[in-house]
């Protein structure tokens, strides 16, 4: 398919399961369009997309119960969108946002695996401004720091799009970038709080990360 090798598998959360289609390895790149080259995505960084990463599971968990009733909420980085279809499965408007090339694909394939209907996409790169993407009440997010220039990009991009009075939820593996990034958005004007997450995720496997949760204009 493309150049790409693929496996299917099933992920559990809090006694739901989702069938979600996903890369073999991460040790593949496939752009014979350059679709990805254009938009800036190397080869080395091609395939993180295709991956459900620990943290997307641990933020997956925290909307299975998070009170998402009348809120417009978009999922930044969204990858495999797994937090997504969670919300989608609990009558949440949510939006999935990413700027692979690959990923609306695999989300209108992963939502037909798992019997759901279709899900608003909207591509958005975080370095460039995105007039059609709006303000949503709830933002969130997993495991986005990983390269040195994201947290003012990540920071610039969510304040752009919050609504007033917004949310915003970000799931960190205690990436280095943390630090710079939580001092970006109080330079916005957010006040935040962290939270360690569980050691342990539902399958078993060890994690070590935490929850960066921020309000506009509160400490």
């Amino acid at each position: 398919m493309l150049g790409y090798h693929l496996k299917y598998e099933t992920v559990n959360i809090s006694g739901e399961d989702y069938h979600i289609r996903s890369l073999l390895n991460l040790q593949q790149y496939a752009d014979p369009f350059g679709e990805a080259e254009s938009v800036g995505i190397s080869s080395t960084n091609w395939s993180l997309f295709g991956k459900i990463w620990p943290s997307a599971r641990v933020l997956a968990l925290a909307m299975h119960s998070f009170d998402v009733a009348g809120k417009r909420i978009l999922e930044i980085g969204a990858g495999l969108a797994l937090s997504s279809l969670v919300i989608h499965r609990r009558a949440g408007d949510i939006t999935v946002s990413d700027w692979h090339p690959l990923s609306r694909s695999f989300l209108v394939d992963n939502l037909l695996l798992n019997h759901m209907s279709p899900l608003k996409y909207q591509s958005a790169n975080w370095a460039t401004l995105n007039p059609a993407l709006g303000e949503f009440d709830l933002i969130i997010g997993s495991d986005v720091l990983y390269e040195r220039q994201h947290p003012a990009q990540i920071a610039g991009f969510l304040h752009r799009h919050a609504a007033q009075n917004a949310q915003i939820i970000i799931v960190d593996p205690d990436r280095g970038n943390r630090v710079e990034f939580c001092r970006a958005m109080a330079g916005l004007g957010y006040g935040y709080q962290t939270q360690p997450a569980a050691r342990f995720l539902e399958n078993g496997d060890p994690y070590k990360g935490r929850f960066l949760t921020f309000h506009q204009g509160q400490g």
